[in-house]
């Protein structure tokens, strides 16, 4: 395993960071807008509470509490976050929030305030509040680690695979052997659109960990990837099908491309049709490609659940 960060740092922007904590600590702390507040906080409170501090340049009981504030977040290690805002370039949110006094700090939860607190309070204080907001810290290394994976497959799903890939990274120098972590990696790999460098990637990795079920996943994804390499040029195949609807070779070929394409809903509408049209065909073999799919999208795919409704109603019609 020791050549494994070998082969994926500096993939993603900056160098993955020494440790957990390390890694997931650099997204905690930002600065906001009126623009980007709903995104900012809003939004991103449904993940982890948000603590909303208001500030301004000229205010000195915000200058001592701002070191203190970022100290206190940064070991919380990712549950919570600090979104800075100075009310003198946007007075719009702390007017409508009635902040009439700063420092002043505001946690949101699920989109909407849920506590606060006025001054530069002492660091135990803060502490406290971030306590009673996001709950105690948990110092078992198995628990952090779950949370950053959290986290990461969060950016991965909202496309920020530049974050997402340092957390998986981070993940990998604390714990190796962590399969989740690994596929994380192979995922962010695939999005970047390299799979060369997936297959490389997991080449590396031993048969027993290449086994495990949380790889399976991405390893027929690369073998579809590169089976749809071969496949030939879409655009022929579509003009084959606009000359002949029943040629069912050439739509289980596009079905195959439209799937590395992402274009999953596509892709399953043609291995229905085929269904549809013939069973027999290849042994049924637009159905079996497509629970191929299915054991990819995941079960909670929106494409694979619309899919599934679809084939229920052919298999038993």
């Amino acid at each position: 395993m020791s050549g494994m960060n070998d082969s994926y740092s500096g993939s993603f922007g900056n160098q993955m960071s020494a440790s957990v904590n390390a890694g997931a600590a650099g997204g905690h702390i930002k600065d906001t807008t009126t623009a980007q507040f709903t995104k900012d906080v809003l939004e991103e409170s449904r993940h982890q509470p948000v603590l909303v501090d208001f500030w301004a340049p000229w205010c000195g009981p915000c200058k001592q509490l701002t070191p203190v504030i970022e100290k206190v977040v940064n070991e919380a290690n990712g549950r919570v976050k600090l979104v800075k805002l100075n009310i003198d370039d946007h007075p719009a949110i702390p007017g409508q929030l009635g902040i009439q006094s700063i420092p002043a700090v505001i946690a949101f939860v699920n989109g909407r305030p849920a506590d606060g607190f006025m001054g530069a309070v002492p660091e135990t204080q803060i502490r406290q509040f971030i306590d009673r907001i996001a709950g105690p810290a948990v110092d078992d290394p198995a628990a952090q680690i779950a949370a950053i994976l959290e986290e990461a497959d969060a950016a991965f799903a909202q496309g920020d695979i530049d974050a997402a890939g340092e957390l998986y990274g981070a993940i990998l120098q604390a714990d190796p052997e962590n399969t989740k972590a690994i596929a994380g990696i192979a995922e962010c790999l695939l999005a970047a659109e390299q799979p060369e460098r997936v297959r490389e990637f997991l080449g590396t990795l031993p048969d027993t960990l290449l086994a495990d079920a949380a790889l399976q996943p991405v390893v027929k994804k690369l073998e579809q990837i590169e089976e749809a390499r071969k496949l030939g040029d879409p655009v022929a195949l579509e003009h084959e099908l606009a000359l002949n609807p029943d040629h069912h070779e050439a739509r289980i070929k596009l079905a195959k491309i439209r799937n590395v394409e992402g274009r999953r809903d596509e892709a399953a509408d043609h291995l229905l049709y085929v269904m549809k049209r013939d069973r027999t065909f290849d042994d049924d073999g637009a159905r079996r490609q497509l629970l191929q799919f299915f054991d990819v999208w995941g079960f909670k795919d929106p494409a694979a659940i619309a899919a599934r409704r679809k084939l229920s109603s052919i298999l038993f019609s």
